[in-house]
């Protein structure tokens, strides 16, 4: 009979050989590729069609879940503990438990209204004797991740449906089913989540995505739309944009900015993701030709120079995902913070050491010129890949802090100043 060590050792080589073999054959898998030019694959994009083409390089990349339950109160305390502002800065949490958080909306009566990413959520967070109340007041939706409200009504943007709902804030137990105010838009849940820009005649700014990474895109998409959300006249404001989720108009200008998330599979650092402003109707800003305003595509150039296309205002870093941001116009915060662009960096997935994930300040002309970015407020990851957070909107407060959404987390955060 064998002794109990040699039984030992025979099993832990066959561990050895099954976990040698396994590794072998992840290498050996070939790598992912998609026919993405095809109608089939708009309309029914796999479940990993966000990877677009792998490459040797960057093989078994793909975008990390978060909790999904988010993070609990002792997390979101210790959290904050390790976020890093600038002297006179604070930073608290607003209210926990809004899972997926996205874009955020002010109810003109102070009811936050929040949206959500993939739980088709939609929240109103009330303040009832300085706590505050999380309720989720729209369920079943499809990415309801855009959200604004003009004159008492809730704007929800679905993917492919502008919903208002009238009264929203008298009526947040009985929402009911909203009137769909526009809906000329694409059904692609592939870069279909969208956010709303609100200019100052109440027209919407909507950003429309690709249905994959990199690809000719149909003509319904790959731009921004201006939209009137009262009569449903809508125009296409410009063009050759890929991934964009975020944006404002600008107080000083009336010009409505954008960040713009790029391609991925081309290399950990390229391209750069963008900060955008247009200038004119009907500009183009390169995709799938151009990035980052001076790469041409190394497969979709087709001859296309750069020269083309409007470059970016400010090339933010490669892979950092940029989503909301907002020209801070409030009076709290030090006074060279007037009219700064403050943006929520998501964070990397196609990258093996992960960047953004932070919120960054853009000081900036009115004309775009003189663009100069640093980090605002860090922390919210650790190591190469650890996320403890992912910002991904920021809206101003009455009293000139500002609110965080963070989708990973399940949380909004409160950012003050004060000085010493």
């Amino acid at each position: 009979m064998k002794s109990a060590f040699h039984r030992s050792i025979l099993a832990l080589t066959a561990i050895l050989v099954v976990a040698g073999a396994s590794q072998a054959n992840a290498q050996q898998k070939p790598l992912k590729k998609y026919e993405s030019g095809t109608k089939e694959f708009w309309t029914h994009p796999p479940d990993d069609w966000f990877l677009g083409d792998e490459t040797e390089a960057q093989k078994g990349l793909a975008p990390p879940s978060g909790p999904p339950t988010g993070s609990s109160d002792a997390e979101l305390a210790t959290l904050m503990k390790k976020i890093k502002l600038p002297a006179g800065f604070k930073i608290e949490v607003y209210a926990s438990n809004v899972l997926a958080a996205r874009q955020m909306a002010w109810g003109d009566k102070g009811t936050l209204f929040v949206g959500s990413f993939g739980l088709g959520n939609v929240y109103a967070i009330t303040d009832n004797g300085g706590k505050k109340e999380v309720k989720t007041i729209l369920k079943g939706l499809n990415m309801p991740t855009g959200l604004a409200f003009r004159d008492g009504a809730l704007y929800v943007i679905a993917v492919d449906k502008l919903i208002k709902y009238e009264n929203a804030e008298a009526n947040l137990d009985k929402l009911g089913d909203g009137k769909v105010v526009y809906d000329d838009m694409p059904s692609y849940a592939a870069h279909g989540w969208k956010y709303i820009a609100v200019d100052k005649e109440g027209w919407f700014y909507i950003p429309f995505g690709p249905p994959f990474n990199i690809g000719i895109p149909p003509t319904s998409v790959s731009q921004i739309r201006r939209v009137d959300p009262k009569t449903g006249n809508a125009e296409v404001y410009a063009l050759g944009v890929r991934n964009s989720v975020g944006g404002d108009v600008d107080p000083r200008t009336g010009k409505y900015w954008f960040t713009e998330n790029a391609r991925d599979w081309i290399s950990d650092d390229l391209p750069s993701d963008k900060l955008n402003m247009i200038n004119k109707i009907g500009e183009h800003f390169g995709y799938p030709y151009c990035h980052q305003g001076d790469l041409p595509d190394p497969k979709f150039a087709m001859g296309h120079k750069c020269s083309e296309f409007t470059p970016p205002v400010l090339n933010l870093g490669a892979h950092v995902a940029p989503l909301g941001m907002k020209f801070y116009t409030g009076d709290q915060f030090p006074a060279d913070y007037k009219n700064s662009i403050l943006i929520a960096e998501h964070g990397s997935w196609n990258r093996h050491k992960y960047q953004g994930a932070n919120i960054t300040r853009v000081t900036v002309g009115p004309d775009g010129k003189n663009a100069k970015k640093e980090v605002f407020a860090s922390g919210f990851l650790e190591g190469d890949q650890g996320y403890l957070g992912r910002p991904a909107d920021i809206i101003l407060a009455k009293d000139g802090s500002i609110l965080v959404a963070d989708d990973w987390a399940g949380a909004i955060y409160r950012i003050s100043y004060s000085k010493k």
